[in-house]
């Protein structure tokens, strides 16, 4: 008998110490899947596993290999520095990465089994973005090249001094100030494992970057399929122009000649992410056609060498896409494209004429798939949701069915208990229906009263889909209490293009009673304490909260807004890229007649109606929502004697990426939130 007790005993302690929820350093030891590519022989995959170390506030990312199915996964880097960009070799024989280990970033490589592992090429300066040839003869890289004087080779007698001169714009950048250098394409030869020291420059003098700034990366650089050309995306503009427009190109370098062409000329929006069809014949990529519109739908473009032909494939489809993976064949292109706030697998049947002869989903379900690329009959790639991190999985291309390859974070998930996730359709007050998430807390008891969030999404056309995010986390903040009501309002991908367009040009309009008519929804619930509700976002959606303290009728009992927009005018002198202040604000302040953005909707017109506690967070690095912002919105609540708190960091930019920053930011958010709502 007393061996029962002892047993029940330990095992309701088994269990209870198994129910635990989601806090900030837990989330920064879920270990981030990223980097997947399948072996040439389609035998074996490679993959990138980052793990963060709060006491020593970095990361550092491991290479993994594991059979396709999953089977036998085992790390083969030693540990000694992160590993960036890794790829197999065409043969398939070794794996080449970038690593920081000898003092710069260079190439080296490692056979798939862990040995082996050595430096291969030696550049004066640090690479990225590199890619074998098909016959491995040659590498491409992307290298940093000062093309333009700076002040201090101007006035090389003042060595202590720090002064820039500009007399253009762009001259900063998201979270980097222009420092005369840009990347610029370079191939170099390549044999028996060795990179040689011809550096080739395919844009030698040229003031662009390729990729793009400030988040292209190798895939908007391929080789074609004879390894006799380069295609490479950049923006050939500068300065204002540069500012103005989002007319990306796609160039097509002759290895031979040295001559470069122009393949996208006359398509007016961004041409992005090329990737070549496996026979080498045609040349597939994604194309926005409204010049200045950085969140147009994206449609895939395919151009046949031989005859010249281009064809939008996807243009009557109401979708944008993405991820671009051809079939064995060459008849049929996989893309990853959003819908319903999830994100799914569509394939697309391509006549000998390109025209699109079938167009179905292969994927259903409340989940983001993240990335694809094929291995025979299965697809193989990333997939999380609000309740997982990304993971890696196989799809079988003709059933859809799903096989999870690789739990890398199940020891650590396996005890955290995650909150209910529920899909609301809700009515907007022109009578639409809008898909919302309410995330409920793990231990939800519908009898109880719950203070509850509204989040208010960013982008401002940024889909608010199953990602799992590791700031704006909806299990943790329902792991602290709270429901979380995020509704899908106006401007947000993944319900039609019309539904994404209406939020330009009306930020303050549909889209803000979109998020009330949420809110005032689930504030019917009788588990929903009314007066302990707060509004919480970043960007567009820090903006949304200082709009909605300016407006909101007591419905809120605090808010928090992350390196929102506060003051259009004074944000539209200050931000860099201006094709979106032009598209999405109307143009500049100081055009006649001013556009009705500035008179009707900028939050700071309001700011004399606050009367609610408010945490205002602002990054020094934010070029994009310049700390202004922050810093305007802060001043007004102080002057006013509203309750409010600044958080600042001087060493991040729009987002929080440093593992301590991160923890502090979680903790001060709760701390403000429980303050005001508990």
């Amino acid at each position: 008998m007393r061996i029962s007790i002892l047993f029940l005993v330990l095992a309701a302690s088994s269990i209870c110490s198994a129910q635990q929820t989601l806090t900030p350093e837990n989330l920064w030891k879920i270990k981030r899947v990223y980097g997947e590519e399948v072996s040439p022989n389609n035998k074996a995959i490679l993959y990138l596993v980052k793990e963060y170390d709060l006491e020593k506030d970095n990361g550092i990312a491991h290479l993994y290999v594991a059979n396709l199915d999953g089977t036998n996964s085992r790390i083969i880097s030693d540990g000694k520095s992160s590993i960036y960009d890794a790829h197999w070799r065409p043969d398939g024989i070794k794996i080449g990465f970038l690593s920081p280990q000898s003092g710069s970033m260079q190439l080296w490589e490692i056979n798939p089994d862990g040995s082996g592992a050595k430096q291969v090429s030696f550049f004066r300066s640090g690479i990225s973005n590199w890619q074998y040839s098909p016959d491995m003869k040659q590498i491409s890289y992307t290298m940093d090249v000062k093309v333009e004087e700076s002040l201090a080779d101007k006035h090389e007698d003042l060595p202590k001094a720090t002064g820039r001169a500009y007399d253009n714009l762009m001259f900063r950048h998201w979270t980097q100030w222009h420092d005369y250098n840009y990347s610029h394409v370079f191939f170099s030869a390549y044999a028996d494992g060795l990179v040689g020291d011809d550096a080739n420059d395919i844009m030698i003098n040229e003031p662009y970057d390729a990729p793009m700034n400030p988040f292209g990366g190798a895939e908007q650089i391929t080789w074609s399929g004879d390894g006799l050309s380069i295609f490479y995306v950049s923006k050939k503009l500068v300065g204002k122009e540069y500012a103005l427009s989002t007319n990306s190109e796609i160039y097509r370098f002759d290895l031979a000649t040295g001559k470069t062409t122009n393949i996208t000329q006359g398509n007016l929006g961004y041409d992005n992410e090329p990737v070549i069809s496996p026979d080498g014949t045609k040349i597939a990529w994604m194309s926005m056609a409204r010049n200045g519109f950085e969140s147009d739908k994206n449609d895939i473009r395919i151009l046949d060498f031989a005859s010249g032909q281009q064809v939008n494939v996807t243009q009557d489809i109401d979708q944008t896409f993405g991820n671009i993976v051809w079939s064995e064949k060459g008849d049929k292109i996989y893309a990853l494209s959003p819908v319903n706030a999830t994100y799914q697998i569509f394939e697309i049947e391509i006549g000998s004429d390109l025209k699109r002869k079938s167009f179905r989903a292969i994927t259903t379900g409340e989940h983001n798939i993240n990335s694809i690329q094929r291995a025979g009959n299965v697809l193989i790639g990333t997939k999380s949701s609000i309740s997982s991190p990304n993971e890696l999985y196989s799809w079988n291309i003709k059933t859809g069915s799903e096989t999870m390859l690789i739990n890398t974070n199940r020891a650590l998930l396996e005890n955290i208990e995650m909150g209910k996730v529920e899909k609301r359709m809700i009515k907007t007050s022109d009578g639409k229906d809008m898909l919302t998430w309410v995330i409920y807390p793990p231990d939800f008891d519908p009898s109880k009263k719950y203070p509850t969030l509204l989040y208010c999404q960013g982008g401002p056309q940024s889909a608010v889909s199953q990602f799992f995010s590791f700031r704006w986390n909806f299990q943790l903040m329902a792991a602290n209490g709270y429901i979380v009501v995020a509704p899908n309002r106006r401007g947000l991908p993944s319900f039609g293009q019309k539904w994404n367009d209406d939020i330009s040009k009306d930020w303050g309009g549909q889209a803000i009673t979109d998020y009330l008519s949420a809110i005032d929804e689930l504030a019917k619930e009788p588990f929903v304490d009314n007066e302990k509700m707060g509004a919480v976002g970043a960007s567009y959606g820090g903006y949304s909260v200082y709009y909605l303290a300016g407006v909101h009728e007591g419905r809120f009992k605090t808010f928090i807004s992350h390196c929102g927009l506060f003051n259009l005018e004074s944000w539209y002198a200050s931000t860099e890229e201006l094709f979106f202040a032009n598209w999405d604000i109307g143009g500049p302040y100081w055009e006649s007649p001013v556009p009705d953005s500035y008179k009707n909707f900028s939050p700071h017109k309001n700011v004399g109606n606050w009367d609610t506690p408010i945490m205002v967070i602002h990054n020094e690095l934010d070029f994009r929502v310049p700390l202004n912002q922050g810093l305007e919105a802060f001043t007004a609540a102080q002057l006013q004697g509203i309750p409010s708190k600044l958080l600042y960091y001087p060493d991040e930019g729009h987002w929080v990426l440093k593992p301590q920053n991160g923890v502090m930011w979680h903790r001060e958010f709760y701390d403000w939130l429980d303050q005001w709502l508990k």
